[in-house]
């Protein structure tokens, strides 16, 4: 039987501002487990397909289509083909896409729009020459302005379901996701009890508690390794208890290790 590929990764944090990072990967095999990030991720598939499920509903991206996923939303991605798929994603914080309109692009995460499929291959394209920093913060403005206009659109002022227990579970969690937090604790300090904590949670936005934090300590574990650091050191720094528990949950949920990861990062001069 022959051996599956390897996957082939590509990282970088670019001199752009509201970039927090650039991702292009190349999997055949490896399927993402339910996540979040606290980015907005702008992707587009230049081979293959992705299949994917966002609050609960299954979406897919064929080539023609740049999807837009929002941040503190669960997702999931797996191969929609036999030979998996090849990607280029874009990390942006809310200077590009403010967090109101992350009701809209839950709706409708998939954008087939061939401007826009255009613009993000031109982005793309312009980070990856040393530079052309200015072309690709010029280009990556013009995205910005067609995808408010697309989600702006389609605001409805209902937004998501966000029931107040859920969302002060969740800020609690943002709070201390390097020392982490005791259920028990979070159940004291928001006078409930633990296992209804964990079902309001877990209904409100279909993960559980304990995987948003870990997402969002291998999200943290993300930049300190585009900043350089050892993984030794970026698990310290993220609340794992040693460089093993990272990997373990860096790889399930990333694809590769955090030694590779790194290795794999560019950094500007």
């Amino acid at each position: 039987m022959a051996a599956a590929a390897q996957p082939d990764v590509s990282a970088w944090r670019p001199r752009i501002p509201g970039v927090v990072e650039v991702f292009h990967a190349h999997f055949t095999e490896y399927a993402y487990p339910m996540h979040v990030h606290d980015a907005w991720t702008l992707l587009i598939v230049d081979d293959g397909a992705v299949r994917y499920d966002l609050d609960r509903h299954e979406h897919g991206t064929p080539h023609d289509t740049v999807s837009l996923l929002p941040p503190h939303v669960p997702h999931n991605g797996s191969p929609a083909t036999p030979h998996g798929f090849r990607k280029r994603v874009l990390y942006l914080d809310s200077s590009h896409l403010a967090d109101e309109l992350i009701g809209p692009a839950v709706d409708g995460p998939d954008l087939r729009d061939p401007v826009l499929r255009l613009r993000m291959g031109q982005v793309h394209a312009a980070l990856g020459r040393p530079g052309d920093e200015l072309e690709a913060e010029s280009r990556l403005a013009l995205v910005g302005e067609r995808l408010r206009d697309h989600l702006r659109r389609r605001e409805s002022g209902t937004g998501r379901p966000d029931p107040a227990l859920a969302r002060s579970l969740r800020e609690l969690l943002d709070e201390h996701v390097g020392e982490g937090l005791v259920l028990a604790d979070a159940a004291r300090l928001l006078h409930a009890h633990p296992a209804h904590l964990v079902r309001a949670f877990s209904a409100a936005y279909g993960i559980a508690p304990h995987q948003y934090l870990t997402s969002r300590r291998v999200g943290r574990a993300r930049r300190l390794l585009l900043d350089g650091l050892a993984p030794g050191e970026v698990a310290a720094a993220t609340g794992f208890c040693d460089q093993a528990h990272l990997t373990r949950h860096f790889k399930r949920l990333v694809g590769v290790t955090p030694g590779r990861y790194r290795v794999s990062a560019r950094w500007a001069s």
